[in-house]
């Protein structure tokens, strides 16, 4: 017999660096073992931001599915820019086809498409209204 949802939580947590708080006391789980197993899945991740749905169940036990970081925070540091522009017409940053490409690579799994020219596409659009041009 499977186990009871309680709740699904989706969250973006710093990689390899999740501790106990309020953010976590929402999902309903036990926060030192979530911490624990998450830290180390994603130790290899820190100073990202990494997208989790947690699954809580009744019995206080856990599951959780760890997503790609997002594009705009992969923009940003191909680009070597704190911050995309309020413009989209204002060109704050620039990243070459090759870093579309393997942005785009790695994001296809979460993307909703199934080439990486379909996924250049959508990150390219992304990099357009964040100001960062792309160059040939």
């Amino acid at each position: 017999m499977s186990k009871k949802i309680v709740k699904v939580v989706k969250m973006e947590l710093p990689g390899g660096e999740a501790k106990p708080g309020p953010k976590l006391a929402s999902a309903g789980v036990i926060m030192p073992k979530f911490c624990t197993d998450f830290n180390a899945k994603t130790s290899d991740r820190r100073g990202e931001i990494v997208p989790v749905i947690i699954t809580a169940y009744e019995d206080k036990s856990h599951d959780f599915v760890i997503k790609t970081s997002p594009v705009a925070g992969l923009l940003l540091k191909a680009a070597g820019i704190k911050k995309g522009s309020a413009n989209p017409k204002v060109i704050v940053g620039h990243i070459s086809k090759a870093q579309l490409k393997e942005i785009a690579e790695y994001k296809l799994p979460d993307l909703n498409c199934d080439d990486v020219e379909a996924a250049m596409k959508i990150v390219a659009g992304s990099a357009r209204n964040m100001g960062i041009a792309i160059d040939e």
